[in-house]
């Protein structure tokens, strides 16, 4: 989940690299979304910040946080869960 705020809007910078591992890995295993955190209660704790916050969540727990546009270290966090 890509969770960011209105004023700066989600990270399109990783979207190629998501839709890159997506079609290597197969659409089943990886799903990717995009929430607005000043209007989800439950992510409240990720507003005031300046920059994208990415939640990997599995099996409907958090498993991993990754904080900024970081490439490998995304790509790597998303082959180590899946």
């Amino acid at each position: 989940v890509d969770a960011f705020q209105a004023w700066c809007g989600p990270c399109k910078t990783v979207v190629d690299l998501f839709r890159k591992i997506r079609n290597e890995v197969g659409s089943d295993c990886l799903h990717f979304a995009v929430a607005e955190v000043d209007s989800i209660d439950a992510l409240e704790k990720y507003r005031g910040k300046c920059e994208p916050v990415f939640l990997f969540y599995a099996g409907g727990e958090l498993v991993a946080v990754v904080r900024g546009a970081n490439a490998p270290l995304l790509q790597k966090t998303i082959l180590e869960q899946l």
